[in-house]
């Protein structure tokens, strides 16, 4: 299939096609599970009401894509907050096979990951992260990646490295391939761009600033964080701090 096919409307592949959803296989966890040792961390209530008050034209007409940050933190309660915006669980359903979020996700299936390669965050240790939206909290990973592997894995984006926190979103396909098989990629492409603009709105609200990053090496960023690169990798980056 060509690029250009990718992008085009594909459901003719699913015409003699049975998915492991129809054939009764058990769905995908919702979220990956958390070893018993692993540091996890409550986040406070995601409240909106702790920023200015803007109208939803205001914050739409406001979004930008920034690169430059100054050196100031970004509070637990602003990254909390950027968190419920982009993978928030409002509902589970059917006895865990999918989750109703703040962000939509073809079939409901949400075959994201959220790592936080944090930096400069109120109340949190630099370190690797881990978001966990069924209980919105986030899991202490690993200690702080070097900021030059940052950079050189971001093919030189200096502000990559240079934020308070950069979100890594994963994609775990099989999530999406359980119900979709053939025709699963191009959701999974979409349902990435839904979960980026909640981040940009989301921290254009709260005064805070991110840009999209989609030029990165998939091996150097995929080894960074453990990932095997096919049943888990990197497909999109998005460094978050406060406007220089």
């Amino acid at each position: 299939m060509s690029g250009k096919d990718f992008l085009k409307a594909n459901w003719n592949l699913l015409e003699d096609f049975k998915s492991d959803q129809a054939k009764g296989i058990e769905h995908p966890d919702l979220q990956k599970p958390v070893d018993g040792n692993t540091s996890v961390i409550n986040l406070p209530e995601a409240e909106s009401g702790i920023f200015p008050d803007a109208t939803v034209r205001e914050v739409i007409n406001s979004r930008r894509s920034v690169r430059k940050f100054t050196d100031d933190p970004v509070s637990l309660e602003e990254l909390s907050w950027l968190l419920w915006s982009t993978q928030g669980v409002q509902k589970v359903l059917k006895n865990g096979i999918a989750t109703l979020r703040t962000v939509p996700s073809g079939g409901a299936r949400h075959p994201f990951e959220t790592y936080l390669l944090v930096n400069n965050v109120n109340g949190l240790d630099p370190g690797l992260y881990r978001y966990l939206p069924l209980d919105h909290s986030i899991a202490h990973l690993d200690e702080q990646i070097p900021r030059e592997k940052v950079i050189s894995g971001c093919l030189g984006q200096n502000f990559c490295g240079e934020c308070a926190v950069t979100f890594v979103w994963s994609v775990i396909p099989y999530r999406t391939e359980w119900r979709y098989g053939p025709v699963s990629h191009k959701i999974i492409a979409i349902d990435a761009g839904h979960l980026c603009q909640n981040l940009y709105l989301a921290c254009t609200a709260a005064g805070l600033s991110t840009c999209g990053i989609g030029a990165y090496d998939q091996k150097a960023m995929d080894s960074l964080l453990g990932f095997d690169g096919d049943d888990e990798f990197v497909i999109y980056i998005a460094p978050v701090g406060r406007r220089r």
